[in-house]
C-alpha cells in the first residue's frame, strides 16, 4: 500500500495531563513539540502530503490522531474511543477526513485506532481496555460488505494491539513474544521483539522505509536486516504517555 496522505494534530500545552499508564514521568512539552516536528519531516520527506490540525487544549491525549478513526481505500470509519475523556476528539477528526473519504460513524461498543491493525484486506483487532466486542461487531458490520475479514486478538501486554503487533511490509510482522504464536498471525514472517525493547514493537512501515523508535539497538539489528531503508525517531516524550509512532498520524 502507498500512503500520500496524513493527518496530524499539533500536541497541546496540556499533553502531561493526558491518560497513561507509564510511569515514567511527565513529558517536557518543548521536546514533545520538537519530537513531534521531527516526525511530521519524516513524513513528508517519504512523500506525504500532511494536514496539520491545531492543538486542542481541552483533549490533552488528542495529538494521537490514530485512535479516532481507521481509514481504508473505500471509506474511514470514526470510531468511539474506549476512554469516556477522549470522546469529543473525533468532532473535528472527522470533517478534516470528509475532504478524503466516505465517513461511517461506529454505532456501537468502543473502539480505538491503535487496536486495528490493517493488511490488505484483513483486520486484527485487539480486545483492549480500549476496544470491546460489541465495537469490534460493529465495525465488522460496516467493512465486511467491501470484502474485509476481522479477527480479534485479545491483547496480551500494552495499551493498544499496535503497541505490541505491527505490520512491517513484505508480510512480516514485528511482534512481542506473547503473541508471536497466535494463530491468526499463522501466515506472516514474524520477527519477535526482546522483552526489555517491547516498545520497539510500534513501528510504522511508509512507502517501503521502517521509521522506528530510537534506543533499540536488538530490534534495530533485526530490522536492517530486511534490507528496507531505516528512519530512527526519538519518542521520549510520547512513550512517557502510552504513545507511539503510529499513534501519532493517520495515514493513507
Amino acid at each position: 500500500m502507498h500512503f500520500s496522505q496524513a493527518i496530524v494534530r499539533r500536541p497541546a500545552a496540556s499533553c502531561a495531563s493526558g491518560l497513561t499508564t507509564a510511569q515514567l514521568g511527565a513529558p517536557d512539552y518543548e521536546k514533545t513539540l520538537s519530537q513531534f516536528d521531527a516526525y511530521c519531516a519524516a513524513l513528508r520527506d517519504l512523500g506525504l502530503k500532511l494536514a496539520e490540525l491545531p492543538a486542542q487544549s481541552e483533549f490533552p491525549d488528542s495529538h494521537f490522531v490514530e485512535d479516532t478513526a481507521v481509514v481504508m481505500p473505500e471509506l474511514a470509519v470514526i470510531t468511539r474511543p474506549g476512554a469516556p475523556a477522549r470522546r469529543g476528539e473525533t468532532d473535528t477528526i472527522a470533517p478534516a477526513l470528509a475532504a478524503f473519504r466516505e465517513l461511517r460513524p461506529l454505532a456501537a461498543g468502543n473502539m480505538d485506532g491503535g487496536d486495528v491493525l490493517m493488511v490488505d484486506k484483513r483486520f486484527f483487532i485487539g480486545v483492549s481496555g480500549r476496544t470491546d466486542a460489541a465495537g469490534i461487531r460493529a465495525f465488522t458490520d460496516i467493512v465486511a460488505p467491501h470484502g474485509y475479514t476481522v479477527d480479534a486478538i485479545e491483547v496480551a501486554g500494552g495499551l493498544h494491539l499496535k503497541s505490541v503487533v505491527n505490520y512491517i511490509g513484505n508480510n512480516v510482522l514485528l511482534l512481542n513474544e506473547a503473541l508471536a504464536d497466535h494463530e491468526a498471525f499463522r501466515d506472516f514472517e514474524r520477527i519477535v521483539v526482546d522483552a526489555e525493547e517491547e516498545y520497539a514493537g510500534n513501528t510504522l512501515w511508509i512507502n517501503d522505509t521502517l521509521i522506528t523508535p530510537q534506543g533499540y539497538p536488538l530490534t534495530l539489528k533485526r530490522l536492517e536486516s530486511l534490507g528496507l531503508p531505516l528512519i530512527q525517531l526519538d519518542t521520549s516524550e510520547f512513550r512517557k504517555m502510552d504513545g507511539g509512532l503510529t499513534c501519532l498520524s493517520l495515514r493513507f
